[in-house]
């Protein structure tokens, strides 16, 4: 396991003194985003290439990365709105790939996070495409996403629509790489993961499915002490029930397939919180489609305990809808803290001892592909798309 792990409740107690100590009212450091942001997508010869090499040797130091030529946004774009892709050698680059979009925690950055989490290994596995959205310190002194704020927290304003707008650039073939727009998913850390809720909740028409690793409910916050609080499970009943989710999707609310990832020795984003988002996630289903969607946190339709060899057990969930469908899954790791599970060993935030998140998050999303983003039809269901397989990654016990 990583010993050199920050206890995030005090980075969120600095980011906050950093705040007051500058003078600028967090009202302020309100995003105005451009139409269409565009991607730092050049390598050091100016061609359209992956912002971050694959393979694991090339990625075993997390900060080996940080300030490479390849990572410089094109055309005089700030470098504080750049993302990192990474686009699997072999693709045909005329079919599109599905696409991950995936958000960092405080004090980490897309480089860090790339590294730590090995997912660009799992996407030259599986063939898919990985956007890293980077969140700039002069928005955040700690580099964490402000999912705290109700600037934060909305569709078309903000960091938001910043992250969004990354994503559908690539759509209109600014890589190399085609992209699937049914096939785009959102995933992050602690902090990311709190902001990658909220973009699958702001945006159903673009975000297929969620994973939020040690992350937090939708609006469990409004302000940075709200944060503190609600990151201790303290104020579990504050964040708003399925009502919230329902009404924040507007014309485009549909059922939204979540995976929950979360350690049972976290001490600084209480577990309970993970619990909490799927309630909220399977209300907000619910209200979406009242027929086929009656799920309960507490009566998972499959449940059973496993460990990865030589590693730590873990509960594994899943809630299946009256078609057949997965729609929320949840993996409750034994003796994990704060920690990205299975990450790579010595990176940012890892523990090497749990599962694959990476695995974990992709095996989910290929489930999750096989439904339409597109309006439920008259049955109350959601069309099929593309299948996916979930491949094997731990042993049972």
């Amino acid at each position: 396991m990583n010993t050199r792990m920050n206890n995030w409740r005090e980075l969120y107690a600095q980011n906050r003194a950093a705040i007051a100590a500058a003078g600028v009212p967090l009202t302020a450091m309100t995003l105005t985003a451009p139409p269409q942001p565009r991607v730092s997508l050049l390598d050091e010869a100016g061609q359209h290439a992956p912002a971050v090499s694959g393979g694991r040797g090339l990625l075993a130091n997390p900060r080996q990365h940080r300030g490479a030529a390849r990572d410089r946004p094109p055309f005089g774009v700030p470098a504080s709105d750049r993302a990192l892709v990474h686009i699997p050698r072999g693709l045909d680059p005329a079919v599109p790939a599905p696409m991950v979009v995936m958000l960092h925690g405080c004090t980490q950055d897309p480089s860090t996070f790339a590294a730590a989490t090995a997912m660009n290994d799992s996407a030259d596995r599986h063939g898919f495409v990985v956007m890293y959205p980077g969140q700039p310190r002069g928005r955040n002194p700690q580099g964490c996403w402000n999912w705290f704020a109700p600037e934060h927290q909305q569709r078309g304003a903000g960091e938001p629509e910043l992250i969004a707008g990354s994503a559908r650039a690539l759509l209109v073939h600014e890589s190399r790489q085609m992209v699937d727009p049914r096939r785009i998913f959102v995933a992050g850390l602690s902090s990311g993961g709190a902001m990658a809720l909220i973009l699958a909740v702001c945006y159903p028409d673009l975000f297929t499915a969620v994973a939020v690793h040690s992350g937090l409910p939708y609006r469990a916050a409004d302000n940075l002490a709200a944060a503190y609080a609600s990151m201790t499970g303290a104020t579990h009943a504050r964040a708003p029930d399925g009502h919230a989710i329902h009404s924040a999707m507007g014309q485009h609310a549909r059922p939204i397939p979540s995976l929950v990832i979360h350690g049972t020795a976290d001490r600084t984003v209480a577990p309970q919180n993970s619990r909490h988002i799927l309630a909220q996630l399977m209300h907000a289903n619910r209200l979406a489609t009242p027929g086929t969607c009656a799920h309960d946190p507490a009566m998972p339709t499959a449940s059973q305990r496993a460990r990865v060899a030589g590693g730590l057990s873990y509960t594994h969930s899943q809630w299946i809808d009256d078609h057949g469908t997965l729609m929320h899954e949840s993996i409750d790791i034994d003796d994990l803290g704060h920690a990205w599970s299975g990450g790579v060993a010595g990176g940012s935030y890892t523990d090497p001892r749990g599962p694959s998140a990476s695995e974990i998050i992709w095996a989910f999303f290929a489930e999750a592909s096989r439904l339409e983003k597109g309006p439920t039809d008259a049955a109350g269901g959601i069309g099929p798309a593309r299948s996916g397989s979930r491949p094997q990654i731990v042993e049972e016990v």
